[in-house]
Parts: C-alpha cells; structure tokens; sequence
C-alpha cells in the first residue's frame, strides 16, 4: 500500500499556483511596459497623488525583500530533500507454496527502538529504501545536547547496524547518518 504524502502534494500544488500567479503578473507588467496591452498607461503612477516615500522607508522595505527572498530559497533548497523510495520487500523461495511480504518500514521498527534507546539519544528516524538486492538506510539521529556522537556511533557500527543486517539476512547495507541536536532539554537527575 502506498503512503499519500498530503502535505507534499499540497506543498507542490500551492507554490505551482503561486508560481503561475508570479508569471502571470509579471508578464502583465512587462505587456504594458512596452505597449502590448492598453488597461493602464505605462507612465501612469502607481498610487496617485502620494509624494515620494522616506529614503529609509526604501532600505528598511529593502532588507525586508532580502529577508524574505532568502527564506524563500531556504524553503525552495528544502523541498529538493526527499526521503528514498522505500519498497516491499518479498521473501519467496517457492512461488507455489507461497510467498512472504515485508514492509521496510516494518523491518527498521525494532532498529529504531533500539537506537532510541541508546544514550544520549532523543529520537530516531530512518528508511530503509531500494529493493533487498539493492537496500540502502537513511539514518537520521536527533541526539540530546549533553549526547556523546561518538560514543552512539560507535554504538551503530558495533551493535545497531550489524544486528540489523542479519535480521535482514543482508551482507552489506550502505548507511547514511545524519546527526540532529534536540532543542528539548532531557530530565537530569540531580
């Protein structure tokens, strides 16, 4: 079963339609720019019988388009970051006598919760992408402020990885890590 991804298609859908929107206006202005279409005059003023604005009012709306087109980009940047396709795996040694079928997600569950155990650890996301010849985990850590990275990575490299390799009956699976510092502060014993 496949996971409809809402947020996402909403996403694509509202900055298709803004796109459109952009284009549309800015191809009205540059039509009456140069004469092609005749609604306004090109020399007209934009706000009629308004002096000029305060220099300062023209740098403080200045930054403003700059702050605003950054975060833009930012936000443009995120969208070109998707997770791996993920697959169903399928377990058949005789297609008569039927056949097993494994979710990835599924199978990196008990992964997950060991590795959210591990500590230091505040959360942990993955997918375990491609099909079983060609499997691939995009590991994601968020790791609490006072965490020892190295200390969790070697806990990945040593424990984590290989027992999840040989529940998947795999002889390698390429890794990615991505650490993440949690913003929420752990309870501490005092």
């Amino acid at each position: 079963m496949t996971n409809l991804n809402r947020p996402a298609r909403l996403n694509r859908s509202l900055l298709a339609v803004v796109g459109l929107l952009l284009l549309a206006a800015g191809g009205f202005a540059v039509a009456t720019h140069f004469g092609a279409l005749t609604l306004v005059r090109p020399d007209a003023a934009l706000v009629p019988a308004v002096g000029d604005p305060p220099t300062s009012a023209l740098y403080a709306t200045a930054v403003a388009a700059v702050v605003i087109g950054l975060l833009t980009l930012r936000w443009l940047l995120a969208q070109l970051a998707r997770k791996p396709k993920t697959h169903t795996w399928h377990f058949e040694q005789d297609p008569d006598r039927g056949r097993t079928e494994l979710a990835a997600s599924t199978a990196i569950e008990p992964f997950l919760d060991e590795v959210s155990a591990y500590p230091g650890v505040h959360a942990a996301h993955a997918t375990l992408a491609g099909t079983r010849a060609t499997a691939a985990l995009a590991l994601v850590v968020s790791v609490e402020q006072h965490g020892d990275l190295a200390a969790i990575r070697h806990e990945l490299d040593t424990t984590g990885l290989p027992r999840l390799r040989h529940a998947l009956d795999l002889d390698t699976l390429p890794v990615t890590v991505e650490f993440r510092f949690s913003t929420k502060a752990g309870s501490r014993a005092w």
